[in-house]
């Protein structure tokens, strides 16, 4: 055997040794640890389901084409089949097939060799890897995974999806099975998993869970602890991005959306403010229900068609100054609330309230009826209105901003006394009874789609009186405000005299 033919065979028998020498690329420990174990697996015909969890920008792509270079490598002179499932073709498949292009073009033995095969193929002699979607409507059916089945993203693949038509592929090889991904929730077919993966490494004492946090990777990456301190400054250690994205904490898929601990989080200590402070900036949050007009009785009075039915309602929140790298943070200071007014009652009463209040923002939901009154917002207001439209997307996001702007401590509530006769503790005590009546549920797939409301029908449990989400929806909308400047300072206009030219013309002459 000549010497390149025996140092080819030695880096073979490493993963990590073949991806240093053979593609260029040093692997960190973690990486390493991930590659070993599952090459162990195939190798061994061990069947083992690994289930990796890397933070976002940690490398888990890139060692999911190490890892597929090398085994085609390996097993090139094998009729071996690999199946890589991602959530959709277009773009996450492409993109994966990108990466192992690249990974192949620059691969010391493979350059040369290696082919791709209808449209989603790649081949080394008689090895193969397929990448697939995992979308529910894809037609997968049929695929055998032989040496290795991956399932990348697993978070966003749906388990149903997963057992009917992804599971079979190695029913009949006993294949190995790698789910990759970032933490999400327990309902995820990677959070499935990784609990059973957890239960069979009790049960034998293998590593199967490969769950890294960003201080594992900061450990051996200085500059990503840099990233990540940004990220906790802007957004705050308890938002669900930072939570699930960075550390690998999954997050709840049901339940309330506003448990004691959050709703704890949105009090502050202090007297409430109600009033106006001129070097203050503030922002106008208005929740718009249909109008009901009603039935006028001959003494005047006005009987509600839908007495149950929603209000609008409006909060105006002080906007505090944020601290650097941060994003600042919001104080209501007042609620109104208007039941079964129509458009043309709410436009000049808006309209003078944002003045008086000198409102740099005014967010306006723009959903259904909403929509005339934003408009006619925009034409009173004019640069100062920011339509809102609730889409099932639209809110979604909403709801997931406005949960990690409250668990970073930045909707800062001052409470009224308990018995307080005051319209606004009044109001205050609605919006924390709306909020302890909310629910909400994650939907399965790539979206990561949240429904969230107040049940139709939910009561207060000490009143018995409905409950509705409308002040909910008005404090919510303070989310949109992320990323916008604000002035904080009403100082007086300093006025400039302007030249007088026919006084500038007698001087000339």
């Amino acid at each position: 055997m000549s010497k390149l033919e025996s140092g080819i065979v030695k880096v073979l028998r490493r993963p990590t040794e073949y991806a240093r020498y053979i593609n260029g690329t040093r692997l960190r420990r973690y990486q390493s640890g991930v590659c070993d174990a599952v090459c162990e697996s195939i190798l061994h015909n061990l069947g083992m389901s690994f289930v990796v969890m890397f933070p976002r920008q940690s490398g888990k792509n890139e060692l999911q084409a190490q890892l597929e270079s090398y085994l085609l490598a390996l097993f090139s002179d094998c009729p071996a089949e690999m199946v890589k499932i991602s959530p959709t073709l277009k773009p996450q498949a492409q993109t994966a097939m990108r990466r192992l292009e690249r990974t192949l073009k620059k691969n010391l033995l493979l350059m040369r060799s290696w082919k791709k095969e209808s449209g989603s193929q790649y081949s080394v002699n008689q090895a193969r890897i397929s990448f697939l979607s995992g979308a529910p409507e894809s037609s997968i059916v049929g695929a055998t995974a032989s040496l290795l089945l991956e399932v990348d993203e697993a978070q966003d693949v749906q388990p149903a999806k997963f057992d009917k038509d992804v599971a079979p592929m190695t029913a009949s090889t006993h294949a190995t099975r790698v789910f990759w991904g970032t933490a999400w929730t327990s309902a995820s077919l990677l959070g499935r998993e990784l609990l059973a993966a957890l239960e069979a490494e009790k049960r034998d004492g293998k590593r199967r869970v490969f769950r890294l946090s960003a201080d594992d990777v900061s450990a051996e990456v200085p500059a990503y602890r840099e990233t990540v301190k940004e990220a906790v400054a802007r957004l705050g250690r308890s938002h669900p991005l930072v939570r699930t994205q960075y550390f690998s904490e999954e997050i709840d898929s049901l339940g309330g959306l506003f448990p004691p601990d959050r709703i704890a989080r949105m009090q502050a200590s202090g007297n409430p403010v109600s009033t106006f402070d001129p070097e203050g900036a503030y922002a106008f949050l208005l929740d718009v229900a249909g109008a009901d007009e009603g039935v006028r009785s001959a003494e005047g009075s006005i009987t509600l068609a839908n007495p149950g039915r929603d209000a609008t309602a409006l909060t105006i929140a002080q906007v505090l100054p944020a601290v650097e790298g941060a994003l600042p943070a919001y104080r209501p200071v007042l609620r109104r609330q208007w039941i079964g007014a129509a458009t043309s009652t709410l436009l000049p009463q808006v309209r003078a309230l944002a003045l008086e209040w000198r409102a740099q923002a005014v967010v306006v939901d723009a959903t259904g009826v909403g929509a005339g009154l934003a408009s006619m917002l925009e034409s009173a207001l004019p640069g100062r209105v920011i339509p809102f439209t609730f889409t099932a997307s639209s809110k979604s996001e909403l709801g997931w901003n406005f949960t990690g702007l409250v668990d970073a401590g930045r909707w800062q509530e001052a409470l009224y006394p308990a018995n307080s006769p005051e319209e606004q503790a009044a109001h205050q005590r609605e919006f924390f009874r709306q909020l302890a009546a909310c629910q909400f549920e994650v939907q399965p797939g790539p979206g990561h789609l949240m429904r969230w409301n107040v049940p139709d029908g939910s009561r207060d449990p000490l009143s018995g009186d409905l409950l509705h989400d409308d002040w909910v929806l008005s404090a919510a909308l303070v989310s949109v405000l992320d990323g916008r400047d604000w002035q904080f300072s009403h100082a007086p206009a300093l006025i400039v005299q302007g030249v007088d030219p026919i006084k500038e013309m007698d001087r000339g002459f």
